[in-house]
């Protein structure tokens, strides 16, 4: 039996990575990185400071806290509910897909996972960060199901936004990033497709718990 193994978690936004992915890792005692977080803390970065990101990346310091809030700090402070803005999610996809900005975390996201015990979610988790995670998940839902998640996370954020507009946001978003041309967004080969469309986040959750003990125990 294996005593850790990483798991890497792939899917579109708004399709629960980050949620299925926290609660696994609870689960397991496994650490969790929020990858997409990261990439929203760079692009905070660059609107707030209106520079050029090939400026400044290598003063881009990017941590995670270990309570159950899963905080995220850049430079000493906590951004966890400003890289969720609007004017953030606008614009992630094209800081994302520069490559030096890429380079940069996934240097990072590999050193986190180098000791094993890893939940890793994002967009090229399986196939450029973690091409040899022992345990690969594609998690997918329709764009409408994924709207609707979304619009509760941000109505309970406190931000007023209508159904349709996430909806084409989401489109759109896909589209980007499945059509970058640096790790476009695609599933690994040997991942394992999952459509949580009619899912509850329990029944995500307990379906990926078992895949793992199942790794785990070298079935």
């Amino acid at each position: 039996m294996k005593n850790k193994i990483n798991i890497a978690i792939d899917g579109p936004a708004a399709a629960g990575k980050s949620t299925i992915s926290k609660r696994v890792a609870e689960r397991l005692g496994y650490i969790y990185i929020d990858t997409g977080a990261m990439y929203r803390a760079v692009t905070l970065h660059v609107l707030n400071t209106g520079e050029g990101i090939a400026d400044n990346l290598d003063d881009v310091d990017i941590r995670f806290s270990n309570d159950e809030n899963r905080s995220i700090y850049l430079n000493g402070h906590d951004v966890s509910a400003e890289i969720r803005s609007p004017e953030v999610t606008a614009n992630v996809s094209e800081i994302s897909s520069l490559k030096m900005v890429r380079e940069y975390l996934v240097q990072m996201q590999r050193i986190i996972a180098a000791e094993k015990g890893v939940v890793m979610d994002g967009r090229d988790i399986g196939t450029t960060v973690l091409p040899d995670a022992e345990l690969k998940i594609y998690m997918k839902a329709s764009p409408e199901i994924r709207a609707e998640r979304r619009l509760e996370e941000e109505r309970d954020r406190g931000i007023d936004v209508d159904l349709s507009t996430l909806i084409q946001q989401i489109i759109r978003r896909d589209d980007l990033d499945m059509t970058r041309e640096i790790s476009p967004l695609k599933k690994a080969d040997d991942a394992i497709l999952l459509d949580t469309s009619h899912m509850s986040i329990g029944e995500v959750e307990s379906t990926i718990i078992r895949m793992a003990e199942k790794v785990l125990k070298g079935e």
